[in-house]
């Protein structure tokens, strides 16, 4: 396997000791990038086959953890000859700082992407300081 190859690859959730999965399936971590504009932080994190009902952003003790649970699609009278997709539950969490307003955090879902906006605090934003003479 290549380099290459070996990056396009989903990457499986590794559990601690302390936590356990109830749900007898593979889970992955879902792949995202962050980028950040003057007034908000976005996150943005791939999460195929999942819909706005399977989907649960929570936000405890500075931690933004994002699970969705994917029921795999099995065509009736079909069978399964090559499988190169591996279906899976999602699971990630974000540690937030203190410049993230909390309140006012968005989520949207569609086509397999979800957006979350988390707005700067107003002590966070940039402010222009005026300067004086003298």
């Amino acid at each position: 396997m290549t380099e290459k190859t070996m990056e396009l690859e989903k990457q499986e959730v590794t559990t601690t000791e302390e936590t356990e999965r109830t749900r007898d399936s593979r889970c992955f971590t879902p792949r995202s990038d962050i980028y950040e504009l003057d007034d908000q932080i976005v996150i943005v994190a791939d999460v195929p086959g999942v819909d706005e009902k399977s989907l649960d952003v929570t936000l405890e003790k500075n931690v933004l953890t994002i699970n969705a649970l994917v029921d795999p699609v099995v065509p009736q009278g079909y069978s399964l000859n090559l499988a190169e997709y591996e279906a899976g539950d999602y699971q990630r969490s974000f540690r937030l700082s203190n410049e993230i307003d909390r309140e006012h955090i968005q989520a949207s879902v569609k086509d397999g992407v979800l957006r979350l906006y988390l707005p700067k605090a107003k002590e966070a934003l940039m402010r222009k300081i005026s300067v004086k003479v003298g």
